[in-house]
């Protein structure tokens, strides 16, 4: 069990970093010439307010949290996964077309929205498989791999959104919107609360559940255990016996599985029919996430609330006070250089 000092010096920093981004918003925020208690007002409202704007915080959240979780497992064989992006969008691809796939909307116990959740996952895995693949057979770097591919799957989405032979819906007149159909009702991912004035969906407890898998997955199994042997030294993992390579692609399919299924849940759950830049962002919040969580599962939940609460406040905030929503953004990088750069002293200290 960790000791007082050793668990305040793992979460003091991220905290201290919040704490610093935040004061420095506020001052933005004061020098933009905007009141204060108007923008701080519209942002507990946007964040907090109702039900309905706590349950859009807590979905956003989930988004946020399955990338990053993605990411704490691809970094665990020293991976960098910067692909939510396009795994996100060809998750979204594929649980839209098995949506509106006729058959799946009439299967039972569930499976009319289980089944496109699995698409996307599988869709989102293959995706970040073949980063895993170009890295193992050709030496390229994830990093590259990953960022380009999430270009490709960008367009990927605007063509099937501008293509009545792929997703777009059937043009009836010159204002018809360049999207699909929206998806049968029996396909939506089920409200925990069964009301939409409180709209979380049965992905916050998937989310969660899988949080717990993941985390006892790079605990205490073997798979983890490889897998940090393949980070710490490839070379003398391949010496032990293990598939390097395999680990490799292994690690980055799961992280693209779980974008895959942030696409997903984002379709069938609070979206419903898909749009080109249907994704808002959320995969290169979700890569701040885990940059944030530093490894830690239970970091990257406790990421995800802050951001998905800083997202939805930052919206209202703007809508209600004039202030830009991109300063939520601001913030968000400003916490991640404030944690790298206290993170770098803490191991030249270790060091000396």
């Amino acid at each position: 069990m960790s000791s007082p000092s050793a668990t305040l010096a793992r979460i003091g920093p991220p905290l201290l970093a919040v704490l610093a981004a935040l004061t420095v918003g506020l001052i933005v925020i004061v020098g933009m010439g905007a009141a204060l208690d108007k923008a701080l007002l519209a942002f507990w409202r946007g964040a907090f307010g109702n039900g309905y704007a706590i349950s859009a915080s807590l979905n956003r959240a989930v988004s946020l949290a399955l990338v990053g979780i993605g990411f704490v497992i691809a970094n665990r064989a020293a991976l960098t996964n910067v692909g939510g992006e396009g795994q996100i969008a060809m998750g979204g691809i594929a649980a839209t077309a098995l949506c509106l796939f006729p058959p799946i909307a009439g299967l039972p116990l569930g499976l009319a929205f289980v089944v496109p959740l699995l698409g996307a996952a599988l869709a989102g895995g293959a995706w970040g498989g073949i980063a895993g693949v170009l890295r193992t057979r050709s030496g390229t770097n994830e990093v590259i791999a990953t960022l380009l591919l999430s270009f490709i799957a960008t367009w990927l989405l605007y063509w099937c959104v501008q293509s009545e032979a792929l997703l777009r819906q059937p043009m009836t007149s010159s204002a018809t919107l360049p999207e699909s159909l929206p998806i049968p009702e029996a396909t939506h991912v089920p409200l925990l609360t069964g009301s939409y004035s409180s709209p979380v969906t049965l992905g916050l407890p998937i989310t969660i559940a899988l949080a717990a898998v993941a985390a006892l997955v790079l605990a205490r199994s073997l798979f983890g255990f490889r897998l940090s042997a393949v980070g710490l030294n490839p070379v003398g993992a391949a010496r032990a016996g293990i598939n390097v390579g395999g680990h490799i692609v292994s690690a980055l399919f799961i992280a693209g599985a779980f974008g895959g299924l942030a696409g997903g849940l984002m379709l069938q759950g609070e979206q419903f029919s898909l749009k080109a830049g249907f994704s808002s962002g959320y995969g290169f919040d979700g890569l701040v996430v885990g940059l944030l969580a530093r490894n830690s599962i239970t970091g990257v939940l406790a990421g995800a609330l802050l951001f998905g609460f800083m997202r939805s406040g930052g919206i209202a905030m703007e809508m209600g006070a004039g202030v830009p929503s991109a300063l939520v953004s601001i913030l968000q990088g400003l916490i991640v250089v404030l944690i790298a750069g206290v993170a770098y002293f803490q191991d030249r200290r270790s060091v000396r």
